[in-house]
């Protein structure tokens, strides 16, 4: 009986980073420079279909029919809060979703971008936490959220910044953000974005903090705690791993160029980590940090035991910080009523 032979799947050309492009141009038999044509055509120009990628001849176009695809999510599924926060649910190929969010602020709109399904840790005040780490994403579906916004702008709409803040952890999945992050900072063939307007959050991966250094885009640490003791209670698996003392030591010998900060983000919760005391202590444990310090007030969810904080609390809290030389910015809820605000997005049955 004759065998049917296998054919191999088309090669997803979103998913190949420079090297491996350059590799499939090479086996191809093409000049060095398609590599660059191509990777201008997805990043740039964000075509989805190579019968557009028209400065290749129709001959080769034809070729790669059958051979490549260029790989793009599916469109996203979109929810518009009160506020104009907009926030973008991916529904990936092995049926998994992830969300990113689109914040507007006068003449700025930011991008909150996602790492992972999920999250691998297991802060308790986070919604995505309670999701537990379904899977990393690969560097290709964390641009392609980023490429997909671009498309659903409006006209005189510009992404101005990027943050590494959405569903899960980026320094677990470091490998994957690092090919991200030159992918959207390349200004070859990437696409283009200034790597001064992008930052990533960690929740405290010390020993990975070079990683990001490398990449030269901003650094955001979760505090969110002012004793060792609060962090076991409200970040346990990162306390454990790298505890406070450590994760502080490696942000005093972070290589931080020139006129940049570190930022250091802390979630107030009503009762747990909101008073003067917790002020007091923060600007103790931040002392001699070049930094800024940004206060947000805890956004609430369903079957969380936490409360946000009174304005009160917060306006004292910032109080003392500035009096000690911080400079000190309490981030507004942006996006509450959608599940679209920090800790609020993913679902735990997703």
């Amino acid at each position: 009986m004759a065998m049917t032979p296998v054919t191999a799947p088309p090669t997803n050309l979103l998913a190949l980073d420079v090297e491996t492009m350059a590799s499939l141009v090479a086996r191809w038999g093409w000049p060095v420079y398609r590599t660059r044509q191509m990777l201008r055509w997805i990043y740039q120009r964000r075509v989805r279909e190579i019968p557009r990628m028209t400065n290749l001849s129709r001959h080769d176009r034809e070729m790669m029919q059958g051979r490549a695809v260029i790989g793009r999510l599916a469109p996203p599924s979109r929810v518009r809060s009160r506020d104009g926060t907009r926030k973008l649910m991916f529904a990936l190929d092995d049926g998994l979703t992830i969300e990113s969010v689109l914040i507007p602020d006068g003449k700025r709109l930011t991008q909150c971008v996602s790492t992972q399904v999920g999250c691998t840790l297991d802060c308790r005040f986070c919604l995505t936490g309670r999701m537990g780490l379904k899977r990393n994403l690969e560097a290709h579906e964390i641009v392609d959220q980023v490429l997909t916004a671009q498309d659903d702008l409006r006209p005189g709409e510009r992404i101005t910044s990027l943050v590494f803040m959405g569903m899960g952890e980026p320094l677990a999945n470091v490998e994957a953000v690092s090919d991200a992050v030159l992918r959207l900072t390349n200004t070859d063939w990437g696409v283009g974005f200034p790597a001064r307007r992008l930052t990533l959050s960690t929740a405290g991966f010390s020993e990975r903090l070079h990683d990001v250094a490398r990449l030269g885009v901003n650094l955001a640490i979760s505090l969110n705690a002012s004793t060792s003791e609060q962090r076991d209670r409200l970040m346990p698996m990162m306390n454990r791993l790298h505890a406070l003392p450590d994760l502080l030591a490696a942000c005093r010998a972070y290589p931080l160029p020139p006129r940049r900060r570190l930022t250091f983000e802390y979630v107030l919760l009503r009762g747990e980590n909101d008073s003067a005391e917790d002020a007091a202590r923060v600007s103790r444990l931040l002392r001699g940090i070049r930094c800024k310090i940004n206060l947000i007030p805890f956004n609430e969810f369903p079957g969380t035991p936490f409360r946000p904080p009174t304005e009160r609390a917060v306006a004292a809290f910032q109080t003392i910080l500035r009096q000690q030389g911080y400079d000190v910015f309490i981030r507004h809820h942006r996006g509450r009523d959608v599940l679209g605000a920090c800790g609020q997005l993913g679902t735990p049955s997703a």
